[in-house]
């Protein structure tokens, strides 16, 4: 890393500690301020794993898991994107501890974190995959990232996936259309992934096009999230198969084609012009203000 790119990631580092030290000193109770406060002075820049592998087991016993309080408008600040939403006090200041002890050099932090991560608890993991959002070396943390979207456990899967920026900024098309498409697989919402629209490709679009055939096929109902990554890249069977949903499809299936065209970012072609003429004579723009994307699918949550 050249010294520019490391002052400017050195800032940031410090702007997320400032940010989180104050958040936690809100909220904490003086004797679990007392505790975060020595901790992240014996950690700063420090080379000891042991004392940092010590902190973060510590964390929730003596802050506790109560949820993140915390000012929107100054959190949007960090990053663009960046939402802890649903975070815990524990894994803000686990978030905290591993930033502060960034000893300036990328691969050592990024090392750091995979032997972390390797010996860490779903509580642990949860906390670390959040944070990606905040770390510095973010090409260098790729890989681990990539493990975490593997993740047969989906609070794991989402803790990367949902609410942070983080894959949409650095995941390759082949890395973000393996985690789109595993969200099928694991009954995860599509609702909280940041840059959905911005990072749709036709790959991603085909793809998920032959997974609904098979739904189809095997008689099994489709999430109507599927189509939003859809409408905007389909080729001829693309269109085939938004024709058919535009047909038979359910009532949410239907809002969601509508409101895909409506957010496409790239212009369209004749034939989803025509689809978006169907969706206006079937009253989609009246009946999907009844709607949003988190309530299209109720029988999908989001898991905290």
């Amino acid at each position: 890393m050249n010294s520019h790119i490391e002052h400017s990631e050195i800032n940031r580092i410090n702007r997320s500690l400032d940010w989180l030290s104050t958040t936690l000193h809100q909220q904490l109770d003086d004797a679990a301020n007392a505790w975060f406060v020595s901790q992240l002075a014996q950690l700063h820049n420090e080379a000891n794993e042991a004392k940092l592998f010590k902190a973060l087991g510590l964390a929730a016993r003596y802050v506790g898991k109560s949820s993140l309080l915390f000012n929107e408008q100054e959190a949007a600040k960090l990053r663009r994107g960046f939402d802890p939403t649903y975070w815990s006090v524990d894994q803000a200041v686990r978030v905290a501890f591993l930033l502060t002890s960034f000893v300036h050099q990328p691969d050592e932090f990024s090392a750091r974190l995979n032997r972390i991560a390797d010996s860490a608890e779903i509580n642990e993991l949860i906390a670390l995959y959040r944070g990606f959002a905040l770390y510095p070396a973010s090409a260098e943390l790729e890989p681990r990232a990539r493990e975490a979207i593997r993740s047969s456990m989906r609070p794991i899967f989402e803790a990367m996936a949902h609410r942070n920026p983080y894959p949409a900024d650095i995941f390759d098309q082949a890395a973000w259309n393996q985690m789109i498409v595993k969200c099928f697989f694991m009954d995860s919402a599509l609702w909280p992934i940041q840059g959905l629209e911005q990072r749709a490709n036709p790959e991603l679009a085909r793809i998920l096009v032959d997974l609904a055939h098979e739904r189809w096929a095997a008689g099994r109902a489709i999430n109507p999230e599927l189509w939003r990554c859809v409408a905007p890249h389909a080729d001829s069977t693309g269109l085939a198969a938004l024709d058919r949903v535009m047909s038979s499809g359910s009532e949410p299936e239907r809002i969601a084609v509508y409101w895909s065209l409506c957010d496409a970012t790239s212009p369209q072609t004749k034939e989803l012009q025509v689809l978006h003429q169907r969706c206006i004579q079937q009253d989609l723009s009246e009946k999907a203000l009844a709607f949003q994307w988190n309530t299209l699918n109720p029988a999908q949550l989001e898991t905290l």
